[in-house]
């Protein structure tokens, strides 16, 4: 019987798509210190970002056939080691991309309205300086007519632009290989409905310097995308999200930029140093912050255990 260690977690539907393949399922948390001693035992491992699989470990487990990432970035995995000893690495890029965009332009929104501070102020203040408040949050800006900057037009920045397109805002979008997309902007459940915008990447100084949001969608990098460099050539006032990996976003430079007004305000899911991110980035009032939640709703989570277990019954087959 395949044995699968689900070591982060797993939607129950795709752990009971694996059980029906007469898979053994086991997704009893094991922590990353034990691993060394339990992992051996399986065929496979199932990972989200807390656990890592690196190459100290992959050696001591002869019988691993496979090693999945539910999400879509591998960071914790030392896959090139681990193709090169002939383990299946997988992940589930298509699962989560309508789930993580939302997230982006919900602090679009945020920022632009100061409901990250305002929410906070309202419960505090609300009830005796309302308006105090009222006058000091009533200089948000709309998304309409703005132009967001994509840096990065993988499934989720494709994703992002559509959702950019339908409410009105220009689309520049950079990527390492030059790349030109339809965006699809028909409606599920409406046929009729239904056109495509095609948009082709553009130089990342044309993102930089004309773009009122940034958006970041990258794998990880050895440098800040976004660095002391690249600051200097935004335009001012310009708000920037972080969706994609801590670090993407130079954080200390960050925090002088806002200080000096050059960036008005930006976003962060992810911090280096997870789970113990920079309190002054968490307390900032120019910063709305999210506990690295970008592919965290219920139909991604859905979708990233039907996608895994998709994947594992392509690789084994039913075990009868």
């Amino acid at each position: 019987m395949i044995k699968i260690l689900v070591n982060d977690g797993i939607h129950p539907d795709g752990k009971l798509l694996m059980e029906e393949a007469n898979y053994h399922v086991d997704d009893t948390k094991i922590p990353q210190e034990a691993l060394l001693q339990k992992l051996p035992e399986y065929d496979a491992i199932i990972v989200r970002s807390a656990t890592k699989v690196r190459k100290e470990l992959i050696d001591q487990c002869p019988n691993l056939k496979v090693i999945a990432r539910g999400g879509v970035g591998m960071d914790n995995i030392d896959v090139e080691y681990a193709r090169s000893k002939g383990i299946k690495v997988i992940n589930t890029p298509k699962a989560s991309s309508q789930a993580v965009a939302e997230l982006v332009v919900g602090h679009f929104f945020t920022l632009s309205r100061f409901l990250h501070r305002a929410n906070r102020d309202m419960a505090t203040k609300g009830a005796t300086e309302f308006k105090a408040l009222k006058k000091q949050y009533a200089g948000g800006v709309q998304l309409r007519g703005k132009t967001v900057g994509i840096i990065g037009f993988g499934r989720i920045g494709q994703e992002v632009a559509r959702l950019a397109l339908g409410l009105g805002m220009r689309v520049l979008a950079s990527d390492l290989y030059d790349n030109t997309v339809n965006i699809d902007l028909s409606t599920p459940g409406a046929p009729e409905v239904a056109f495509s915008v095609r948009l082709t990447t553009v130089p990342l100084s044309r993102v930089l310097s004309e773009s009122d949001y940034i958006t970041i969608h990258v794998p990880s990098s050895d440098k800040p995308v976004i660095g002391a460099e690249e600051i200097q050539k935004l335009k001012d006032g310009v708000f920037l999200v972080n969706t994609s990996r801590g670090g993407t976003i130079d954080e200390a430079v960050l925090l002088e930029a806002l200080e000096s007004g050059k960036v008005a305000g930006a976003a962060l899911d992810v911090f280096v140093n997870e789970p113990t991110p920079n309190v002054d980035l968490l307390n900032h009032p120019k910063i709305s912050v999210s506990p690295h939640i970008g592919a965290s709703t219920l139909e991604a989570q859905r979708n990233i255990g039907l996608e895994l277990a998709d994947a594992f019954i392509d690789f084994f087959g039913e075990d009868n």
